[in-house]
């Protein structure tokens, strides 16, 4: 086993870089590169290599808006369930169709694949161009479905700063109490993308570092761009467990 490797535990996929909304916060900034995403068939036959040969405790699929893409994430996640994977997560923003027959149809497609943790980005940024109602009924329908979902909200500043958009963001939040969904720790905006674009002004001069940033020589995550690019390399290109042997950073 590649020593650099030795603790991976977590693959994750960016199915595309399309989204449904613009957010003042998205690190991605503008989505130029919006038409690409990840091949189904390649990405779940990585996560089947890569859970054959690792203790993989998690496989993610997010974006942009990954239900765009459903046939990509359903291919991800069936075969992280079939290989008894423990947690099967999608991060989506809720918005990837008006019809509810639509809606219930990939609600019902995630529980039929094995998605058993479902975190729904819900704060001041997204709900700027995203509609709240549609939102509400993907919730409805993924819990009717018995997915557990949790309420995904991006902060500024802090969880706890008092600014307009975390007391937005607030309020929104509330608005999901009569579905009985809870809400998650959320994340820290990083400032980075439309972040520094549209909301410098509440960055210090002195940038943080990024929480997301791996340690290349202690690798715990495999992240797949929808490109295909890995670690430095492209799944399209080589076999992936020929990419993880001989990765070097």
């Amino acid at each position: 086993m590649n020593p650099y490797l030795k603790n991976l535990n977590k693959i994750e996929f960016v199915v595309t870089y399309a989204c449904t909304g613009r957010c003042k916060h998205c690190s991605e900034g503008d989505h130029t590169s919006c038409g690409e995403r990840i091949d189904p068939q390649i990405a779940a036959d990585a996560v089947r290599k890569i859970g054959l040969e690792y203790d993989i405790k998690t496989v993610m699929t997010f974006g942009g808006e990954p239900l765009l893409y459903t046939d990509a994430v359903y291919a991800v996640m069936k075969t992280a369930s079939e290989l008894n994977i423990p947690k099967r997560q999608v991060i989506t923003n809720g918005y990837f169709s008006k019809n509810i027959v639509k809606i219930r149809e990939v609600a019902e497609g995630l529980a039929l694949c094995g998605v058993n943790d479902l975190l729904l980005s819900v704060d001041a940024f997204h709900q700027e161009t995203i509609p709240p109602h549609v939102v509400k009924q993907f919730a409805a329908e993924v819990k009717a479905c018995g997915i557990p979902i949790r309420l995904q909200p991006a902060w500024l500043v802090s969880a706890t700063d008092d600014n307009p958009y975390n007391r937005k963001t607030r309020e929104i939040l509330d608005s999901f109490v009569d579905l009985e969904i809870s809400a998650n720790e959320g994340n820290v905006i990083f400032p980075e993308g439309n972040a520094l674009k549209y909301l410098a002004e509440y960055f210090t001069d002195e940038l943080p570092e990024n929480p997301y940033v791996e340690d290349p020589c202690n690798v715990r995550c495999v992240s797949f761009e929808p490109n295909g690019n890995v670690l430095g390399e492209n799944v399209y290109r080589r076999d992936i467990m020929e990419l993880l042997e001989n990765y070097n950073p």
